[in-house]
Formats: C-alpha cells, sequence, structure tokens
C-alpha cells in the first residue's frame, strides 16, 4: 500500500481557504493566537484539537455538498 508522505495539495488553490479555516477552528478552541504561537510548543492534544475539528468540519461539508445540500 502506498503512503503520500509529502503533503502536496490536490487543489493547491485551496491553501489559504484551508489556513483560513485552521485560524478560525483554532480561535473557536480559545487559541486566539495561534497563528502566531510556535506549534513546537503546543502538546499534540492541542495540535490535534484543530486538527480533527478541520477534519471533521470538511466531512460535513463533503456529505452536505454530496446531499445536494451545499453552500450556495
Amino acid at each position: 500500500m502506498a503512503t503520500n508522505t509529502n503533503n502536496t495539495k490536490v487543489v493547491p488553490e485551496a491553501k489559504a481557504a484551508l489556513n483560513q479555516m485552521k485560524l478560525e477552528i483554532a480561535n473557536e478552541l480559545g487559541m486566539s493566537n495561534y497563528q502566531q504561537v510556535d506549534k513546537g510548543n503546543l502538546t499534540a492534544r492541542e495540535n490535534g484539537y484543530v486538527g480533527g475539528y478541520m477534519t471533521k468540519k470538511l466531512v460535513e461539508m463533503a456529505e452536505q455538498q454530496m446531499a445536494g445540500k451545499g453552500q450556495q
């Protein structure tokens, strides 16, 4: 089984939107200065929350789009 280890974006144009989403989610989780924080000083749990919520929201968006209820 092949593993993608280079983190290349399938849609490079989405990079800015994904970064904005990451900052919004971090802010919702109470990490208002997430952009300036050295991520290496955060716990795995803190970083994991941001990534986990991003994944959850992206899956929800995809499910809505697949069901024909996408945001217009």
